[in-house]
Protein backbone atom coordinates (compact mmCIF):
# COMPACT_ATOMS: atom_id res chain seq x y z
CA UNK A 1 0.00 0.00 0.00
CA UNK A 2 1.26 3.44 -0.78
CA UNK A 3 1.57 5.93 2.05
CA UNK A 4 0.17 8.95 0.10
CA UNK A 5 -2.95 6.95 -0.78
CA UNK A 6 -3.51 5.93 2.82
CA UNK A 7 -2.97 9.51 3.97
CA UNK A 8 -5.50 10.67 1.40
CA UNK A 9 -7.98 8.05 2.59
CA UNK A 10 -7.52 9.20 6.17
CA UNK A 11 -7.97 12.84 5.16
CA UNK A 12 -11.10 12.01 3.20
CA UNK A 13 -12.56 10.02 6.10
CA UNK A 14 -11.93 12.88 8.50
CA UNK A 15 -13.44 15.45 6.17
CA UNK A 16 -16.51 13.27 5.67
CA UNK A 17 -17.34 13.06 9.33
CA UNK A 18 -20.60 14.74 10.29
CA UNK A 19 -20.77 18.36 9.40
CA UNK A 20 -21.90 19.85 12.67
CA UNK A 21 -24.91 21.56 11.16
CA UNK A 22 -27.18 23.04 13.80
CA UNK A 23 -29.91 20.50 13.08
CA UNK A 24 -27.68 17.60 14.18
CA UNK A 25 -27.84 16.28 17.73
CA UNK A 26 -24.69 16.33 19.83
CA UNK A 27 -23.49 12.93 21.03
CA UNK A 28 -22.15 9.70 19.58
CA UNK A 29 -22.46 9.32 15.81
CA UNK A 30 -21.78 6.29 13.60
CA UNK A 31 -20.47 7.13 10.15
CA UNK A 32 -20.29 4.48 7.42
CA UNK A 33 -17.89 5.35 4.59
CA UNK A 34 -17.54 3.59 1.24
CA UNK A 35 -14.42 4.79 -0.60
CA UNK A 36 -13.93 4.03 -4.29
CA UNK A 37 -11.90 5.14 -7.26
CA UNK A 38 -8.28 5.29 -8.27
CA UNK A 39 -6.12 2.95 -6.24
CA UNK A 40 -8.19 3.36 -3.08
CA UNK A 41 -10.31 0.27 -3.85
CA UNK A 42 -7.14 -1.84 -4.02
CA UNK A 43 -5.63 -0.23 -0.91
CA UNK A 44 -8.78 -0.79 1.18
CA UNK A 45 -9.14 -4.38 -0.05
CA UNK A 46 -5.47 -5.09 0.75
CA UNK A 47 -5.79 -3.60 4.24
CA UNK A 48 -8.88 -5.72 4.94
CA UNK A 49 -7.14 -8.83 3.54
CA UNK A 50 -4.13 -8.24 5.81
CA UNK A 51 -6.38 -7.84 8.85
CA UNK A 52 -8.25 -11.05 7.97
CA UNK A 53 -4.94 -12.96 7.76
CA UNK A 54 -3.64 -11.79 11.15
CA UNK A 55 -3.47 -14.26 14.02
CA UNK A 56 -6.57 -13.78 16.24
CA UNK A 57 -4.64 -12.14 19.11
CA UNK A 58 -2.86 -9.70 16.79
CA UNK A 59 -6.11 -8.85 14.98
CA UNK A 60 -7.87 -8.27 18.30
CA UNK A 61 -5.07 -5.92 19.39
CA UNK A 62 -5.33 -4.00 16.10
CA UNK A 63 -9.14 -3.79 16.36
CA UNK A 64 -8.85 -2.53 19.96
CA UNK A 65 -6.34 0.13 18.87
CA UNK A 66 -8.76 1.31 16.15
CA UNK A 67 -11.72 1.13 18.57
CA UNK A 68 -9.98 3.48 21.01
CA UNK A 69 -9.99 6.02 18.17
CA UNK A 70 -13.66 5.34 17.38
CA UNK A 71 -12.84 3.41 14.17
CA UNK A 72 -14.18 0.00 13.24
CA UNK A 73 -13.38 -1.69 9.94
CA UNK A 74 -16.33 -3.29 8.17
CA UNK A 75 -14.81 -6.08 6.08
CA UNK A 76 -18.15 -7.17 4.61
CA UNK A 77 -19.10 -3.69 3.42
CA UNK A 78 -17.19 -3.84 0.12
CA UNK A 79 -14.27 -1.73 1.28
CA UNK A 80 -16.24 0.28 3.77
CA UNK A 81 -15.15 1.67 7.08
CA UNK A 82 -17.25 2.54 10.10
CA UNK A 83 -16.19 5.41 12.33
CA UNK A 84 -17.73 6.48 15.61
CA UNK A 85 -17.35 10.13 16.46
CA UNK A 86 -18.31 12.31 19.39
CA UNK A 87 -19.93 15.59 18.34
CA UNK A 88 -20.02 18.03 21.25
CA UNK A 89 -22.73 20.64 21.77
CA UNK A 90 -20.14 23.33 21.05
CA UNK A 91 -19.15 21.69 17.74
CA UNK A 92 -22.78 21.53 16.67
CA UNK A 93 -23.43 25.15 17.67
CA UNK A 94 -20.32 26.39 15.78
CA UNK A 95 -21.25 24.35 12.70
CA UNK A 96 -17.74 22.84 12.91
CA UNK A 97 -16.41 20.53 10.26
CA UNK A 98 -13.72 18.27 11.72
CA UNK A 99 -10.78 18.41 9.38
CA UNK A 100 -7.27 16.98 9.31
CA UNK A 101 -4.17 19.08 9.99
CA UNK A 102 -2.91 20.43 6.70
CA UNK A 103 -6.44 20.76 5.31
CA UNK A 104 -8.65 23.82 5.21
CA UNK A 105 -12.20 24.54 4.17
CA UNK A 106 -12.29 26.69 1.04
CA UNK A 107 -16.05 26.90 0.73
CA UNK A 108 -19.03 26.07 2.97
CA UNK A 109 -22.63 27.01 2.15
CA UNK A 110 -25.97 25.72 3.28
CA UNK A 111 -29.43 25.89 1.77
CA UNK A 112 -32.28 24.09 3.51
CA UNK A 113 -31.20 20.56 4.37
CA UNK A 114 -28.19 20.60 1.99
CA UNK A 115 -24.66 21.78 2.72
CA UNK A 116 -22.00 22.10 0.05
CA UNK A 117 -18.33 22.39 0.92
CA UNK A 118 -14.90 22.37 -0.67
CA UNK A 119 -11.48 21.74 0.88
CA UNK A 120 -7.78 21.77 0.08
CA UNK A 121 -5.02 19.77 1.79
CA UNK A 122 -1.23 20.15 1.73
CA UNK A 123 -0.20 16.64 2.85
CA UNK A 124 -0.82 14.96 0.56
CA UNK A 125 -1.54 17.81 -1.88
CA UNK A 126 -5.20 17.32 -2.73
CA UNK A 127 -8.53 19.07 -3.04
CA UNK A 128 -12.16 18.16 -3.25
CA UNK A 129 -15.75 18.98 -2.69
CA UNK A 130 -18.83 17.38 -1.24
CA UNK A 131 -22.52 17.65 -0.55
CA UNK A 132 -24.23 16.70 2.70
CA UNK A 133 -27.99 16.06 2.87
CA UNK A 134 -29.45 16.18 6.37
CA UNK A 135 -32.39 13.88 7.07
CA UNK A 136 -33.52 15.52 10.29
CA UNK A 137 -31.38 15.79 13.41
CA UNK A 138 -30.31 12.12 13.61
CA UNK A 139 -29.03 11.18 10.15
CA UNK A 140 -27.39 12.45 6.98
CA UNK A 141 -25.87 11.24 3.73
CA UNK A 142 -22.94 12.72 1.86
CA UNK A 143 -20.93 12.31 -1.29
CA UNK A 144 -17.34 13.58 -1.42
CA UNK A 145 -14.90 13.72 -4.32
CA UNK A 146 -11.15 14.17 -3.76
CA UNK A 147 -8.44 14.73 -6.34
CA UNK A 148 -4.72 14.25 -5.78
CA UNK A 149 -1.60 13.90 -7.91
CA UNK A 150 -0.11 10.41 -7.90
CA UNK A 151 2.83 9.49 -10.16
CA UNK A 152 2.22 12.47 -12.42
CA UNK A 153 -1.48 11.86 -12.97
CA UNK A 154 -4.62 12.93 -11.16
CA UNK A 155 -6.29 10.27 -9.03
CA UNK A 156 -9.95 10.82 -8.17
CA UNK A 157 -11.47 9.18 -5.13
CA UNK A 158 -15.14 9.22 -4.21
CA UNK A 159 -16.66 8.52 -0.82
CA UNK A 160 -20.32 7.94 -0.08
CA UNK A 161 -21.23 8.27 3.57
CA UNK A 162 -24.19 7.74 5.84
CA UNK A 163 -24.22 9.08 9.37
CA UNK A 164 -26.60 8.26 12.17
CA UNK A 165 -26.87 9.52 15.72
CA UNK A 166 -26.55 6.70 18.28
CA UNK A 167 -26.96 8.34 21.68
CA UNK A 168 -26.27 11.48 23.70
CA UNK A 169 -23.47 9.87 25.76
CA UNK A 170 -20.21 9.44 23.83
CA UNK A 171 -18.83 6.96 26.37
CA UNK A 172 -15.11 6.47 25.82
CA UNK A 173 -15.08 8.05 22.33
CA UNK A 174 -13.39 11.42 22.58
CA UNK A 175 -14.28 14.41 20.37
CA UNK A 176 -11.76 15.22 17.62
CA UNK A 177 -9.17 17.89 18.21
CA UNK A 178 -10.45 21.32 17.15
CA UNK A 179 -8.97 22.64 13.91
CA UNK A 180 -5.98 24.95 14.26
CA UNK A 181 -6.83 28.58 13.53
Amino acid sequence: MRTPLLAAAAALCIVALPAGAQVLKPGLWEINNKISGGQMDQAMAEMQKQMAQMPPAERKQMEEMFAKQGVRMSPNAGGGMTVQMCMTKEMVERNDMPIQDGCRMTQNSRSGNTMKMAFACTNPPSSGEGTFTFNGSESYTSRMTMRMQEAGKTETTTMNTTGKWLKADCGNVKPPMPPKK
